[in-house]
């Protein structure tokens, strides 16, 4: 009786866990919306118009797990959307998981949120292979935090990538070291019905789901919009 019973409480938990684990790719999208136009609604501490304006992709993981300085190896589930050049609209965001790395700075929380801006098209096919290596494979620079590109340096000008992270709601450039982003066809496969590479996500061989209107709201509004 007294495993019966144990049994009874344990498939709803594992029922419940399975549901999570279903919607998890999901929620991350909505949450990646957020964080995005939290961070473009910030006065002074926002990413630069302008490099946005110009980034040929965005990658954004949103509440990344993570130590002191090390980056959890399979606590970080993000997305990648590139511009369509002719239409100047951003594709269905496909679904990118992180292995561990570390980062230039000691983040002040448990968590945080990873935006980086890919500004080469060289770098580009890379990305949207299977595993792609930030550093040897696209060279990685902190990006500049405010309205304006004065400070921009030399480095950062010439970097294929450049990021930043948002801990307790403050933005700040930083630097990447050892990180591999993979395309996560489990969470593609959630999202679209089917385990379509984020290469033909990027191509527009897929709709995007409605969950992804958020974010890509957010990306054409900043994107396009006078003066931007």
């Amino acid at each position: 009786t007294a495993t019966l019973s144990v049994t009874c409480l344990a498939v709803p938990l594992l029922m419940a866990a399975l549901v999570a684990k279903d919607t998890e790719p999901a929620q991350a999208l909505r949450e990646a919306a957020t964080v995005l136009s939290q961070i473009m609604e910030a006065p002074e501490r926002r990413i630069p118009d302008e490099l946005l304006g110009r980034a040929r992709c965005l990658i954004i993981v949103p509440n990344l797990e993570v130590g002191p300085f090390v980056i959890g190896a399979s606590q970080g589930r993000g997305f990648v959307t590139c511009r369509h050049a002719a239409a100047g609209s951003w594709s269905a965001p496909g679904v990118v998981t992180l292995d561990a790395g570390r980062i230039g700075f000691r983040i002040g929380g448990s968590s945080t949120d990873l935006i980086l801006l890919v500004m080469n098209n060289g770098v580009v096919d890379a990305l949207l292979d299977h595993k792609f290596a930030l550093g040897p494979e696209g060279s990685v620079a902190a990006g500049p935090v405010g309205l304006d590109l004065q400070h921009f340096t030399g480095e950062q000008a010439h970097a294929d990538i450049l990021s930043w992270a948002r801990s307790d709601g403050t933005l700040t450039g930083v630097a990447l070291d050892g990180i591999t982003l993979h395309q996560d066809l489990d969470g593609n496969e959630r999202l679209y019905g089917r385990r379509v590479e984020n290469r033909a996500l990027v191509a527009g061989d897929q709709q995007p789901v409605n969950g992804a209107a958020a974010l890509l709201a957010v990306l054409t509004r900043e994107t396009t919009a006078p003066g931007k």
